[in-house]
């Protein structure tokens, strides 16, 4: 399982690469391979406003359907389209091709809120025992 070091995490599995006010979002490879096949995804419109710990999508596997939340607030600047018609590219790579939406953060302390990699791990761990 992969935990890029420089990412930042949730308790729901999301992770968030920041790149000035910008955040990228998607879900962890621990998420796909819980999730297993990847057969649909809904994501928001560009210009919506997301908030941080609130649902913003769904995710659909053959397994089950689960709530995608918020890792920040902001607006929606993009949205992964080819994503959509290709939701299977989560389970194949789901930290660069499987980016989900990119947001412009509306308030950076947020961010103090999210788990660093070495607790995410310590997290998952947790999890699984």
């Amino acid at each position: 399982m992969e935990f890029p070091d420089d990412l930042k995490y949730t308790k729901e599995h999301e992770w968030v690469r920041i790149k000035g006010d910008v955040a990228i979002m998607g879900i962890t490879d621990f998420a796909q391979e819980q999730l297993g096949d990847i057969v649909y995804l809904e994501l928001p419109a560009e210009g919506e406003a997301v908030e941080q710990g609130e649902p913003f999508g769904v995710v659909e596997s053959v397994k089950a359907v689960s709530d995608l939340y918020a890792a920040l607030s902001g607006e929606v600047l993009e949205i992964n389209d080819p994503l959509a018609e290709n939701p299977e590219t989560l389970n194949e790579d789901c930290y660069e091709e499987g980016w989900m939406i990119k947001v412009k953060v509306s308030d950076t302390k947020e961010v103090d809120s999210l788990m660093s990699c070495k607790e995410y791990q310590a997290y998952v761990k947790e999890e699984q025992a």
